[in-house]
This record gives structure tokens, C-alpha cells and sequence, in this order.
């Protein structure tokens, strides 16, 4: 059970949360914190004074005055008219975070929010109660309004939900747990609605798993380094040192350690230097590995933030209105991920390509009886049509900008695109390393000599999986079948971060 304080929720304490998936409840002190903000909200909606989004309309209707008798008729109203997604679903675990996120961000007692409505939250985390929610309709400006606003239906009993493997009506899954529909009140449903939890839960989710590919990248790359008969000089420490960024560091000492005890790597080498693609993984694979770190500092922080509007000081006696919604500091690490990301998959295709084409005594395509059988030639074309692609998904979304809301909302981040190309993006890397395992491993066979005890188990391993491509075959489901290895392989905390 973790219990959610204001203490500060780092990257291993949240990789944690999920993936022991940890039951959550609220702190006594968070507890405090939002009775408090709510008591002095429920005053200051008695006042007659403008009070953004409390007793006024909403966007550019905001010098629109509301009766009190009306404040929280207004807040349902605005949940559902804002539920105006579209698109595909967001995928059950990055609506799972977006739940742990939302509830994060309200406890720390600046929302105004009731306790029910957060423990509600809470109960539908705990629960799997995963609201249906939909990829487009942000423009990740005035917090995540459209997919906040579909996980919000299901608190008044509206919209779908996932619950037991089965989508069904958000009402249905009320009545079975014996739950009445939170009555909203003024300022609820702002507080719901702005907020960047859609973008940091696309980035968060995305992040744990880039830490992931950035080590495969690197394990997947050694083994296409064997295969090819390269040069282990490139990765030594001296060389690092004289330009030590610290992922260019990590990635040579990862590789090192994969290979130490190769009688492969150690034997004579006929070619005095390897093309950049493996000569300079160290300094490809280690800027990703700078830019993952990059972004962890901006997500991290996000997450332990308040971002909808306006914030309610209680202890100061103030409501703000301002921009903590604006999404602009994750639109720009998260199109800075999918570059960084990208690279790993553009110099994996680049090893695949050398990897068949029949150079340092490796049989074209890597198959006996060539012209007959076709070989490894078509999943290096697939490879590289996943890499274009991904070249495609990284014009940058945090460029972009349009005039929303009658000119109120004049300038927006585009993150929640940024969120949903960084996943894409992501995914496609994942594709391509299993190609590159899957073609690293068929080379390696051709070679007498051993590599390193770690290779050597690592490729029995994925043996039990893809056999060796003797003839042609249909190679759509060997691909797969790697893709399901590398998503099966679960990795220490160690080497994740």
C-alpha cells in the first residue's frame, strides 16, 4: 500500500508503485490538506467577487457571471460538455497512471477539491476501474480538458469504463459496487479537467519503458557487433574519458561488460575499423541515454506539481487564476524523447542492413541456397519502413500552435500530440530491435567461435523462441515471436535507471 503524502514521488518510487502494483490511499496530512482548501473554497463561493471558473463561465465565457444556486449544475455541465474525444483509446495502463497522477496532483490540498471526489479517484484505481478515454482532443493547453473530462464521467455514473475485462456503463459498475455519483461542487470540475495528466502519463509510461530499450539497445547491439565481427577498441574507457558525457560512458561500459570473455571479439580482425553504426554506438546510444535523463528531470517534477486552475491558496487566503495547465515544458521534452528514441531505432536498421548484406564472410541475407530463399532480405525492409516512420513522427508537435476557445486559449503546447507520437514512436522501437535480435542472432550462428558466457545465454534464451532460419519461412510470426521475447524480459531496477 502506498500512501500518498507530500513526500516527493521520484522516477524509482513511482516505477515501484506500478509495477508492484501498489494499492494507494491518501495520508492523514493529505487528508488535512484537502478538507482545508475545501472549507475556505466553499466560503469563498458564497462571495458575490468574480472567481475564475467557481461562480464565472469558462475559456472566453469567463466574464460570464453565475448564480450561486447554479455553481454546481456549472461544473457538471462542464464535465460533460467537454467529454469530446475521438480517435482510439488510451491504452488501460496509461489510464491507470493518469488516475494515480490526477490523485497526486489533488491531494496536495491547492485544488479545492472534496475528499469524496478524490477517494472515489482512489477507489477506481484500487479497483481497475479504468475509464474509457480517447487519444485526440487535447491541446495540451488548458490542462488535458477532453480525456480528463471522459475519466471524470464515470464519477457522476456517465460514460464507459473497463472493469473485469469487459467495457460496460460507468452506472452499471456504480450500482454493483454500491456507489452513489459524486455531486460535484463549484470548482470541482475544473480541477478534474485542467491538469497535465494526460501528457505525463503517456511520458511517464513511455520513460519506463525507454530505459528498458535504451539497455536492449545496447545488449541487441553487442550481439550484431559479434555477428559482424567488429572491433571491441571503440568502447574502451580511454576513449570515453577524453569526451565523458555520462551516456556516451554508460553505454562503452555496458558493452564491455556484455562482451568480457569473448573469444570472438578477442580474435584476429581483418578490417582495421567497423562502420559508424557500430563504431559509434557508444556515442549514439549514450546522447539517448542524455536526453532520457533530461526528460526524467522535467516529468519527475511535473508529476510532483499542481497544474489545474486557478490554484487555492487557503493558508494565504488567495485564488489564483493563471497557467500552471500549459503543457509546453512536456511537449518539449517528449518530442526530445521521440528524436532521441528514433536514433536508436535508425542505427539498429543501419546494423540489420550490414548484417545481410553478405559482408566479413556472412552469406547474403543470412540463408543458405540464396535466390531460392530469400532470406533476411524483408524484414531489413521492414525495419527500415518502421524507421522512416519514426522519422515522420518526430516533426517536432511543440512548434505548432492554434487560436482555441474564441482567442482566450491563444497559444498551446500541442503536448497531448506529442504524448500520443512519443508512444507511437516508442513502440516502433521495440519493433525494430526485435528485428535486429532476430537477424544479430541468425549472423551470430555463422560464426565458430564463441562470444561471452552473457551473449551466449542471452541467444540460447531467445533460441527457445525463434529457432535458426534454415528455409524460408513466414517470417511475420518469428518477428512476433521476438517482439514477445524482448516484451517477456523483465529487467532488474539496476539496469533500468
Amino acid at each position: 500500500m502506498h500512501k500518498i503524502d507530500n513526500t516527493y514521488l521520484t522516477l524509482e518510487k513511482l516505477h515501484e508503485i506500478v509495477h508492484e502494483q501498489q494499492a494507494i490511499e491518501l495520508s492523514q496530512d493529505a487528508t488535512k490538506r484537502i478538507l482545508d482548501c475545501r472549507s475556505f473554497l466553499d466560503v469563498q463561493s458564497e462571495n458575490s467577487t468574480p472567481i475564475y471558473g467557481v461562480n464565472t463561465g469558462f475559456g472566453s465565457l469567463c466574464n460570464e457571471s453565475i448564480s450561486q444556486e447554479n455553481l454546481e449544475e456549472l461544473q457538471v455541465n462542464l464535465v460533460i460538455s467537454h467529454a469530446c474525444g475521438f480517435g482510439e483509446e488510451v491504452p488501460s495502463s496509461v489510464v491507470k497512471l493518469i488516475l494515480l497522477l490526477k490523485v497526486q496532483s489533488l491531494s496536495y490540498g491547492y485544488s479545492g477539491v472534496q475528499l469524496e471526489t478524490v477517494n472515489r479517484l482512489i477507489d477506481f484505481y484500487n479497483e481497475d476501474i479504468l475509464p474509457v478515454v480517447y487519444q485526440q482532443g487535447s491541446l495540451g493547453a488548458s490542462g488535458d480538458l477532453a480525456p480528463l473530462a471522459h475519466l471524470s464521467l464515470p464519477l457522476l455514473g456517465l460514460g464507459e469504463v473497463y472493469y473485469k475485462g469487459k467495457k460496460v456503463k460507468s452506472e452499471q459498475v456504480l450500482k454493483e459496487m454500491a456507489w452513489k455519483p459524486i455531486c460535484l461542487k463549484s470548482k470541482e470540475g475544473l480541477a478534474l479537467l485542467n491538469g497535465t495528466q494526460f501528457m505525463s502519463a503517456y511520458a511517464l509510461h513511455t520513460l519506463f519503458k525507454a530505459y528498458k530499450l535504451s539497455y536492449l539497445a545496447d545488449l541487441i547491439g553487442s550481439v550484431s557487433l559479434e555477428a559482424f565481427d567488429g572491433r571491441i577498441e571503440p568502447f574502451n574507457e580511454l576513449v570515453q574519458l577524453i569526451r565523458p558525457h555520462s551516456g556516451q560512458l554508460k553505454t562503452a561500459k555496458n558493452i564491455s561488460e556484455f562482451l568480457e570473455g569473448s573469444d570472438l571479439i578477442k580474435q584476429e580482425k581483418v578490417n582495421v575499423q567497423d562502420p559508424y553504426s557500430f563504431r559509434c554506438i557508444p556515442q549514439v546510444h549514450g546522447a539517448t541515454k542524455d536526453a532520457l535523463e533530461y526528460a526524467k528531470n522535467t516529468i519527475v517534477t511535473e508529476i510532483n506539481s499542481v497544474t489545474d486552475n486557478p490554484n487555492v491558496f487557503a493558508k494565504e487566503g488567495k485564488v489564483i487564476s493563471a497557467g500552471n495547465f500549459h503543457g509546453q515544458p512536456l511537449a518539449l521534452v517528449m518530442d526530445h524523447m521521440a528524436i532521441a528514441l528514433s536514433e536508436l531505432g535508425s542505427i539498429s536498421e543501419r546494423r540489420i542492413y550490414l548484417l545481410v548484406s553478405g559482408q566479413r564472410g556472412l552469406p547474403p541475407y543470412l540463408t543458405p541456397n540464396i535466390g531460392l530463399n530469400s532470406g533476411f532480405m524483408i524484414p531489413q525492409y521492414t525495419a527500415a519502413s518502421i524507421a522512416s516512420q519514426n522519422k515522420q513522427l518526430c516533426t517536432p508537435a511543440s512548434v505548432d500552435s492554434i487560436v482555441s476557445s474564441n482567442g482566450q486559449e491563444d497559444h498551446v503546447s500541442m503536448g497531448a500530440n506529442a504524448a500520443t507520437k512519443l508512444y507511437r514512436v516508442a513502440e516502433n522501437i521495440e519493433r525494430i530491435l526485435s528485428v535486429e535480435l532476430m537477424t544479430s542472432s541468425q549472423a551470430l550462428s555463422f560464426r565458430t567461435k564463441k562470444s561471452s558466457d552473457f551473449i551466449e545465454i542471452f541467444v540460447n534464451s531467445f533460441r527457445q523462441e525463434v529457432a535458426i532460419l534454415c528455409k524460408d519461412i513466414v517470417l511475420h510470426d518469428e518477428m512476433m515471436r521476438s517482439q514477445q521475447f524482448i516484451q517477456n524480459l523483465s529487467l532488474e531496477d539496476s539496469l533500468i535507471y
